[in-house]
This record gives structure tokens, sequence and C-alpha cells, in this order.
């Protein structure tokens, strides 16, 4: 067994990625890695237990390059008895010809993003379907150390030091059917195409891959060489090695540290969720309790959530902290920031507001109103949420939020989630009467959308039971010692 095979089996038993009885699809694009990776794992098929298929995507970039690479393939497949799944997904726009336009980079790396969106598309599909079990893609220390480099130049925080993960989990409404794995993640391309060679086994050339007017191929074929050379190659291993330490942090806080979450639930990475929120808010006491680094975690999780194609740097997270920071005392309240995509940040008098300008002038947004059982959760479309009634451990419930926790003994079976209207009132504890709902939106600060859409429940004969960031009627709140309680809340993304 070659050395290399060895690493590879150890690897894969190591992180337990494939398992006996898998139907596992190699992604062959015809270059060395993915080659070297099928023959590897073709050497490796009966000792793991698996059935292996390959699985190719035609882009039909490069013309007819393209389509001898689809053919080499092909030929790859047949010659060792496997089953090829191949997909033709053509990506709009071209590469641009005009290398002095100083673009080239912003367009390659467009059209790249464009072309791994089809192909991961064809991957789940493959496993939606139950063809393949799990798909392997030939990923290396080379490209780690590559992503790396480009995410700290491009400006990035430890979740962008992660790099490339060694697994994806393909998931559906909370179930998963398929995963995606990288076992090559530790290996260099240099010793994968030696094995090649060893083996007498061709391989395609990519001739894009060799233009260094874009940038990632700059850092391949001149950075790296230089880094290698001058300080080592070492210094490669120990980018590979700065990802999984960052993985593992990054891991830690989504895991351990649920304060640090956006509204309503986890960080969801932007390309979970498609629907975006007209406005949001975030109370400033959350904030103010957290630690620097927690707080620049909430920001973004917060804004991840609830503007999910916004772009978020670190000089913008900087100046929404810095925004919430300010005393309303001070005339801080009001103020706002504007950022990308027609976006607004505003500071209310207890909360950061986040509202769509675009959609700020829409005075006659359409009321909106639906059936809630009790427990059960409805989706809001006009709010990009989900509003939910579940039964809780009061317990389990962070101190800050308990004021929001109804009389599990008192709740009807059902309640109606609407947006306010005029001549609503409402009776937060610790208030002296009840108080329109209009002022105690005014006394936040909130406009336009937002305070439009600003969800409610109403109980029959009892009124108006809760409203979205405010204490519930003290006659309603859960008893002090009360070990289960009903939680009235939003829940951010449409699921």
């Amino acid at each position: 067994m070659h050395v290399l095979t060895e690493r590879l089996l150890k690897t894969i038993r190591k992180q337990q990625s494939i398992r006996a009885g898998e139907r596992l699809a190699v992604a062959v694009s015809g270059g060395a890695d993915s080659v070297a990776l099928l023959c590897l794992l073709l050497e490796l098929r009966a000792e793991l237990g698996i059935v292996l298929s390959v699985a190719h995507v035609n882009h039909k970039l490069r013309g007819e390059e393209a389509d001898e690479d689809e053919r080499f393939v092909g030929k790859l497949a047949r010659q060792h008895g496997l089953e090829l799944h191949v997909c033709e997904a053509r990506v709009n726009g071209k590469r641009s010809s005009d290398k002095s336009s100083g673009e080239s980079s912003g367009v390659s790396s467009g059209i790249e993003a464009a072309a791994r969106e089809l192909r991961y598309g064809f991957f789940r599909q493959l496993a939606r379907e139950g063809r393949v079990t799990k798909i392997a893609t030939a990923h290396t220390l080379d490209d780690q150390a590559e992503t790396v480099l480009l995410r700290i130049f491009r400006g990035t925080g430890i979740r962008g030091l992660s790099g490339i993960h060694p697994r994806i989990v393909f998931e559906e409404q909370g179930r998963a059917f398929g995963e995606l794995v990288r076992p090559l993640l530790g290996f260099r391309r240099a010793a994968l195409q030696e094995f090649l060679r060893q083996r007498g086994q061709s391989w395609r050339e990519d001739s894009s891959n060799r233009d260094t007017a874009f940038l990632r191929n700059r850092v391949r074929h001149r950075l790296l060489p230089m880094i290698g050379e001058e300080f080592g190659e070492a210094a490669i291993e120990h980018m590979g090695e700065l990802a999984e330490i960052a993985r593992a942090e990054e891991e830690h806080w989504e895991r351990a540290h649920p304060e640090v979450r956006g509204q309503g639930g986890g960080a969801e990475s932007a390309g979970d969720r498609d629907e975006t929120r007209l406005a949001a808010s975030l109370r400033v006491g959350r904030l103010s309790v957290l630690p620097l680094a927690a707080q620049r975690r909430l920001i973004r999780a917060w804004l991840e959530m609830n503007a999910p194609h916004l772009s978020i740097s670190f000089r913008l997270i900087e100046e929404a902290l810095e925004l919430a920071r300010g005393s309303s005392n001070r005339g801080t309240a009001g103020k706002k920031l504007e950022l990308p995509g027609g976006w607004y940040l505003r500071r209310g008098r207890q909360e950061l507001l986040l509202e769509l300008e675009t959609f700020a002038g829409r005075r006659e947004t359409a009321n909106y109103q639906y059936a809630l059982a009790v427990p059960g959760a409805v989706k809001v479309r006009e709010l990009g949420a989900r509003i939910e009634a579940r039964v809780v451990d009061v317990g389990g419930v962070p101190e800050d939020e308990r004021g929001q926790l109804l009389d599990l003994a008192r709740m009807p079976k059902e309640v109606l989630i609407r947006n306010w209207r005029a001549g609503d009132r409402f009776w937060p504890a610790h208030t002296a009467a009840t108080k329109k709902v209009k002022e105690l939106l005014s006394d936040r600060h909130a406009t336009g959308v937002e305070k439009k859409l600003w969800p409610v429940a109403v109980a029959k004969g009892c009124g108006l039971i809760w409203m979205r960031g405010f204490a519930v009627p003290a006659a309603l709140r859960a008893p002090v010692r009360a070990s289960k309680a009903i939680w009235i809340r939003e829940i951010a993304g449409m699921m």
C-alpha cells in the first residue's frame, strides 16, 4: 500500500468521515487533485467497504477544453467500472479577457462563486435523491492555505480563518440527508501529483488556473512558493493548523455561548435563509453585560440573521457597537448609520434598530393577523419570521427575559398574532397603567415599517397579552415559583 494511501486511510478512520456501506461519489474535475483522490479511494474501497461512483460538473466555461475534461472523466469512470453522474451547469457570464482593466479578480471571483454554487447544488441533488450517501471533494492543504491567506487579505475574523471545513452536512428543514467530505485537506498538491506520476496516471490541466491575472492564482503560483522558499514548507502546514484551531474556537462559541446568538435563535449563515426582514431590534442591555468579543459576535449574528445579504465588516461592527454604547440621555437616540444595500441602523432609547430604508416609505403596508395555537408556531410572512408559543422550563430562560413569561394556567389554547392597530393599549409589568401602543413604540423611537409591523398577541377576553420586546402584563406573568411557563417569541427566519 502506498504511503499516501495509508495516510488517507488513517485520516478517514480518525475523522470517521466515511463508513462501511456508504455510497460515495468522488467529485472529479479531471485535475490532478481529484484524480488522485479517486485513485486513492479505489485502492481503499475494499478496506473501507464502500461503493464508489464519480460526479462531474461541466460549466461550459472553457469551450472544447471543458468538454475534453468531461470525456476524460467519463473514460476514467468506465475504466474502473464506476457509475458516472454528470451535470451540465452553465454559468452566466464570461471570464474577462481584458486583464488591463484591473477587474479580472472580481469577475473571476463572481464566476467561480456561481460555479461553486451550481456544483454544490448538484451534489445536494444527488444526496437528496438517494443516489449517493456522501460526496468527496479533493481540496488540499494548498487550497486551505490559499483560502486562509485570501481571507486575511480581504478582511476576516475567526470564522473566516477556519478556512475550508472538512465536512459539510446537507440539511433541509432540520433533517440531514447527505454529507460532503474533504479527506485530502492535510495533503500537499505536489505529493498527490507525484503519486499519479508513479502510477502512470494522467490528469487534465485547467488553463485558467495558470492565469495570474486572477487573485487566487497569484497566491497559488507566486505567494505560496515564495512562502515555502523563504520561510520553509512548514509555514503552509501552520496555516492549515491555524484553520483547525479557528474552527474549534468557532464551534465552541456556537455551542457553549447561546448569549451571542442572533435574536430568536442561532446565527445562521447567510446562505441558509433568503427571507429578508424589513425591520428588527436588539436590546442594548443585552450587549452591555457581555465582554467585547461576545458583543462583536452578537452584533454580527443579529445582522446576519435579519439582513442575510448585508456585507458585514469589522468596521461596521465597531460602528454599530459605538452607536449602542451611546447614552440616549446624551442625545444618541435617533442617530443612525447608513449601511450598504439600503439598510439603516438606528439607536433607539433601549435598543438598536435595523431597518430596510427602501421599504420605509411604504406607509400603507397591509395589516396582518394569524391564529397561533398554544403551544405552537406560525409563520408571519410580513416579518420574514415565525412567532412561537412554547412551554419552557423557567430555569432555562435567561434572567433578563423572564419578564416575558406567561402563566401557563391562564393561557388560552389559541391567540391571535397581528400587527398593532390604532387604539390598542398594553400594560407592561412594572408600569403604573395601560398605555397606548403607539406611545410605547414612540418611546422606543420605532418608525416606518418597523413600527407599522410591530407584532402583538391578543387573547379573547384579555386584550393584548404580549408585545414584542416588552414585559408581559403583571396579571398574566408566570408566578415567581412556577417551574413551567409559556414563552411567546419572534424567531427570525421563516424556516
